[in-house]
Protein backbone atom coordinates (compact mmCIF):
# COMPACT_ATOMS: atom_id res chain seq x y z
CA UNK A 1 0.00 0.00 0.00
CA UNK A 2 1.46 3.33 -0.97
CA UNK A 3 1.36 6.35 1.37
CA UNK A 4 -1.18 8.15 -0.40
CA UNK A 5 -3.63 5.22 -0.40
CA UNK A 6 -2.72 4.66 3.38
CA UNK A 7 -3.23 8.10 3.97
CA UNK A 8 -6.93 8.20 2.42
CA UNK A 9 -7.56 4.44 3.70
CA UNK A 10 -6.06 4.69 7.30
CA UNK A 11 -5.49 8.32 8.42
CA UNK A 12 -8.83 9.33 6.95
CA UNK A 13 -10.07 7.33 10.19
CA UNK A 14 -8.48 9.32 12.67
CA UNK A 15 -11.53 10.91 14.13
CA UNK A 16 -13.37 7.06 15.07
CA UNK A 17 -9.35 5.41 16.11
CA UNK A 18 -9.23 8.48 18.41
CA UNK A 19 -12.93 8.50 20.28
CA UNK A 20 -12.45 4.69 20.66
CA UNK A 21 -9.40 4.71 22.07
CA UNK A 22 -10.33 7.58 24.08
CA UNK A 23 -13.50 5.44 25.23
CA UNK A 24 -11.13 2.19 26.03
CA UNK A 25 -8.88 4.28 28.14
CA UNK A 26 -10.44 7.15 29.51
CA UNK A 27 -7.49 9.34 29.20
CA UNK A 28 -6.68 11.97 26.23
CA UNK A 29 -2.64 11.52 25.95
CA UNK A 30 -3.19 7.74 26.29
CA UNK A 31 -6.03 7.67 23.43
CA UNK A 32 -3.60 9.84 21.49
CA UNK A 33 -0.44 7.17 21.76
CA UNK A 34 -2.51 4.73 21.00
CA UNK A 35 -3.50 6.04 17.61
CA UNK A 36 -0.17 6.93 16.78
CA UNK A 37 0.60 3.20 17.95
CA UNK A 38 -1.81 1.69 15.77
CA UNK A 39 -0.34 3.42 12.60
CA UNK A 40 2.77 2.07 13.36
CA UNK A 41 1.45 -0.88 13.56
CA UNK A 42 -0.31 -0.42 10.26
CA UNK A 43 2.67 0.87 8.74
CA UNK A 44 4.44 -2.02 9.31
CA UNK A 45 2.16 -4.20 7.89
CA UNK A 46 0.82 -1.75 4.85
CA UNK A 47 1.78 -4.56 2.15
CA UNK A 48 -0.86 -6.80 3.70
CA UNK A 49 -3.44 -3.92 3.85
CA UNK A 50 -3.92 -3.50 0.33
CA UNK A 51 -5.24 -7.40 0.07
CA UNK A 52 -7.47 -6.97 3.21
CA UNK A 53 -11.07 -6.82 2.44
CA UNK A 54 -12.00 -4.08 5.13
CA UNK A 55 -9.19 -2.07 6.24
CA UNK A 56 -11.14 0.26 8.78
CA UNK A 57 -12.36 -2.54 10.57
CA UNK A 58 -8.79 -4.07 10.67
CA UNK A 59 -7.76 -0.80 11.89
CA UNK A 60 -10.25 -0.79 14.38
CA UNK A 61 -9.52 -4.13 15.49
CA UNK A 62 -5.66 -2.90 15.91
CA UNK A 63 -6.35 -0.43 18.04
CA UNK A 64 -8.69 -2.14 20.42
CA UNK A 65 -5.71 -4.81 20.75
CA UNK A 66 -3.23 -2.22 21.25
CA UNK A 67 -5.39 -0.47 24.13
CA UNK A 68 -6.05 -3.74 25.70
CA UNK A 69 -2.52 -4.40 25.52
CA UNK A 70 -2.21 -1.13 27.32
CA UNK A 71 -4.90 -1.61 29.93
CA UNK A 72 -3.01 -4.77 30.94
CA UNK A 73 0.39 -3.46 31.04
CA UNK A 74 -0.90 -0.59 33.83
CA UNK A 75 -2.72 -3.32 35.32
CA UNK A 76 -6.07 -1.18 35.28
CA UNK A 77 -8.42 -3.97 36.26
CA UNK A 78 -11.49 -4.77 39.30
CA UNK A 79 -9.79 -6.38 41.70
CA UNK A 80 -12.47 -8.93 42.59
CA UNK A 81 -11.23 -9.68 45.70
CA UNK A 82 -10.86 -5.83 46.65
CA UNK A 83 -14.27 -5.78 45.35
CA UNK A 84 -16.64 -6.32 48.72
CA UNK A 85 -15.46 -9.30 49.91
CA UNK A 86 -13.34 -7.55 52.67
CA UNK A 87 -16.53 -5.27 53.88
CA UNK A 88 -18.70 -8.89 54.37
CA UNK A 89 -16.56 -11.22 55.75
CA UNK A 90 -16.82 -12.08 59.56
CA UNK A 91 -14.46 -14.66 60.05
CA UNK A 92 -10.46 -15.19 58.37
CA UNK A 93 -11.70 -18.56 57.30
CA UNK A 94 -14.52 -16.43 55.40
CA UNK A 95 -12.27 -14.20 53.84
CA UNK A 96 -10.00 -16.66 52.95
CA UNK A 97 -12.74 -18.63 50.83
CA UNK A 98 -14.25 -15.55 49.36
CA UNK A 99 -10.40 -14.15 47.97
CA UNK A 100 -9.85 -18.30 46.68
CA UNK A 101 -13.21 -18.13 44.89
CA UNK A 102 -12.17 -14.75 43.61
CA UNK A 103 -9.13 -16.33 42.25
CA UNK A 104 -10.70 -18.92 40.69
CA UNK A 105 -13.32 -16.70 39.29
CA UNK A 106 -10.27 -14.64 37.48
CA UNK A 107 -8.73 -18.28 36.09
CA UNK A 108 -11.74 -19.56 34.75
CA UNK A 109 -12.62 -16.27 33.10
CA UNK A 110 -8.38 -16.14 31.70
CA UNK A 111 -9.19 -19.85 30.17
CA UNK A 112 -12.33 -18.59 28.04
CA UNK A 113 -11.64 -18.42 24.44
CA UNK A 114 -10.05 -15.02 23.79
CA UNK A 115 -13.67 -13.09 22.05
CA UNK A 116 -15.69 -14.79 25.21
CA UNK A 117 -12.98 -13.07 27.20
CA UNK A 118 -13.00 -9.57 25.62
CA UNK A 119 -16.49 -9.11 25.48
CA UNK A 120 -17.43 -10.18 28.91
CA UNK A 121 -14.56 -7.63 30.35
CA UNK A 122 -16.01 -4.87 28.59
CA UNK A 123 -19.10 -5.19 29.35
CA UNK A 124 -18.89 -6.53 33.04
CA UNK A 125 -15.80 -4.71 34.16
CA UNK A 126 -15.31 -2.12 31.60
CA UNK A 127 -19.47 -1.56 31.45
CA UNK A 128 -19.49 -0.96 27.76
CA UNK A 129 -22.85 -1.24 26.41
CA UNK A 130 -23.63 -4.00 23.91
CA UNK A 131 -23.81 -1.90 20.72
CA UNK A 132 -20.19 -0.28 21.92
CA UNK A 133 -18.77 -3.67 21.92
CA UNK A 134 -20.57 -4.80 19.05
CA UNK A 135 -18.49 -1.80 17.11
CA UNK A 136 -15.51 -2.66 18.73
CA UNK A 137 -15.62 -6.23 17.82
CA UNK A 138 -16.78 -5.85 14.57
CA UNK A 139 -20.35 -8.07 15.10
CA UNK A 140 -23.71 -7.05 15.97
CA UNK A 141 -25.32 -6.81 19.01
CA UNK A 142 -26.94 -10.41 18.60
CA UNK A 143 -23.91 -11.82 18.46
CA UNK A 144 -22.22 -10.16 21.00
CA UNK A 145 -25.12 -10.75 23.67
CA UNK A 146 -24.36 -14.84 22.53
CA UNK A 147 -21.07 -14.85 23.02
CA UNK A 148 -21.60 -12.74 26.31
CA UNK A 149 -24.30 -15.04 28.08
CA UNK A 150 -22.45 -18.50 26.59
CA UNK A 151 -18.88 -16.79 28.41
CA UNK A 152 -21.03 -16.04 31.54
CA UNK A 153 -22.76 -19.91 31.62
CA UNK A 154 -19.05 -21.32 31.20
CA UNK A 155 -17.93 -19.22 33.96
CA UNK A 156 -20.87 -20.52 36.29
CA UNK A 157 -20.63 -24.19 35.06
CA UNK A 158 -16.80 -24.38 35.53
CA UNK A 159 -16.94 -22.59 38.89
CA UNK A 160 -19.75 -24.94 40.01
CA UNK A 161 -18.00 -28.09 39.21
CA UNK A 162 -14.89 -27.09 40.76
CA UNK A 163 -16.64 -26.56 44.28
CA UNK A 164 -18.44 -29.68 43.35
CA UNK A 165 -14.99 -31.56 43.46
CA UNK A 166 -13.77 -29.68 46.16
CA UNK A 167 -16.48 -30.90 48.39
Amino acid sequence: MELEKFKSEVVSIRGKLHNQARNMLANEDDAEDAVQETYLKLWNVRSQLAQHPNVAGFAMQTLKNVCIDRLRAERIHVRLDDASIAVNSTTPYTYTEQNDSATIIRQIIDSLPETQRQIMLMRDIHEYELEEIAEITGSNPTAVRVNLSRARKAVRDKFININQRKQ
